[in-house]
């Protein structure tokens, strides 16, 4: 058993890599409210601030439909 909460954790997304802010196992996706393992997040943005649970999400949010 991990001694990581079991909450989303708060992170800072960067270029290219996170900083845990406050530990937990996941954090929520921006777009589709699902939850992320940070094992296997892959797509923020640093600019907003936000983590997306695939490229599909990331390109709805970050290039809305005209």
């Amino acid at each position: 058993m991990s001694d990581t909460p079991a909450e989303p954790a708060t992170l800072h997304y960067g270029d290219g890599e996170f900083a845990v802010l406050k530990p937990g196992r996941f954090v929520i996706c921006a777009v589709s409210g699902k939850p992320i393992a940070l094992e296997v997040l892959r797509y923020w943005s640093v600019a907003l601030q936000e983590p997306y649970a695939g490229a599909d999400q990331a390109l709805q949010r970050l290039m809305p439909a005209r």
